[in-house]
């Protein structure tokens, strides 16, 4: 029985350093019209609200920048996704910046309270921070680490004051209270841009990080079929795909922290199609596309749904 698809459109950029994710929605459907594409006509979509506006406001602890307002766009995704998921639809996310991935996340296991979810972070960054560790304070870096519920106190770089520390356990009960995810059941693809606390957490949970060159060298099948038996335990499995897992020489600038060295729209596409093969999967998530930063022209946006339209005709074979 083929699934139906819910668009999912989350036009937030507020957990980034560098504004303009939030246009990256818009970029991509310019992308579709201009590949003479009925994609966005072809399926229902939600719009959530968004809080953007709270760039403007400087009264923000520095180690969680805007976390106020992260928390309640985080709250109002997890809920999109967890009542498309309980009405038996496939939501395929696309958000602005990354610190969305914590209110996907809390949705998917909100629908999924006595079942077990594995999560699958194809990106150029680890996003294991927190308010403790950050060297930024940018939420987009931190999403797993509220998702594993884990602060990693052990690294700790900053006296985080009382009102952030009770939004930050806030954002950790999202959905459901405390951890979506095992820090086991997560498994990285094309991670390459870290720093220590996140090596550590990395560490000392064994997560598994699949670098491109790993990837070519003993093949990509491979490798997603290792991954795929390393979360076989899981019952659902929550896909991310952040657009800096591409290399940005190759594929183009217009993300908010490009890293080069990355994987190719067409390594991204197989990864994600053998994943989807597994049929395990029940969420998708697309983020930080900004086309402000593409000195290409709308190249990210192109690629971004390039990938998107190949790999929602698995999607629909499901």
């Amino acid at each position: 029985m083929m699934k139906e698809i819910k668009i999912i459109k989350n036009r937030s950029d507020i957990g980034a350093g560098t504004r303009g994710s939030d246009m990256g929605i818009d970029a991509v459907e310019i992308a579709a019209i201009n590949r003479d594409s009925n994609y966005f006509d072809s399926y229902e979509f939600e719009d959530v609200i968004t809080e953007n506006e709270s760039v403007y406001n400087k009264e923000n602890n520095s180690f969680a920048k805007r976390i106020s307002s992260v928390f309640n766009q985080c709250k109002r995704l997890s809920n999109h996704v967890k009542v498309n998921l309980q009405e038996g639809k496939f939501p395929i996310v696309i958000s602005g910046d990354h610190s969305s991935a914590l209110g996907t996340i809390s949705g998917v296991k909100a629908a999924n309270s006595t079942k077990r979810v594995g999560v699958v972070w194809i990106d150029a960054h680890g996003d294991l921070h927190s308010p403790y560790t950050s060297p930024s304070g940018n939420i987009h870096g931190m999403p797993l680490s509220a998702a594993i519920s884990d602060d990693n106190l052990d690294c700790q770089i900053n006296d985080v004051d009382r009102e952030t520390t009770e939004l930050w356990d806030r954002m950790k009960n999202i959905g459901t209270p405390g951890q979506k995810v095992l820090p086991e059941d997560i498994v990285f693809f094309g991670v390459r841009d870290t720093e220590e606390p996140e090596d550590k957490q990395m560490d000392k949970y064994g997560i598994k990080n699949y670098m491109v060159a790993e990837v070519r060298y003993r093949g990509l099948e491979v490798c997603v079929k290792e991954a795929l038996e390393k979360l076989s335990d899981c019952d659902v499995i929550y896909v991310s795909f952040d657009v800096d897992a591409m290399d940005c020489d190759m594929i183009s600038y217009g993300t908010g922290t490009p890293v080069p060295k990355g994987f190719d729209q067409h390594e991204v596409i197989a990864i994600i199609n053998q994943l989807l093969e597994s049929k395990k999967v029940a969420c998708l998530e697309f983020v930080e596309i900004n086309p402000l930063l593409d000195f290409k022209g709308n190249k990210m946006a192109e690629t971004a749904f390039e990938v998107l339209e190949e790999v929602t005709k698995t999607i629909e074979k499901l």
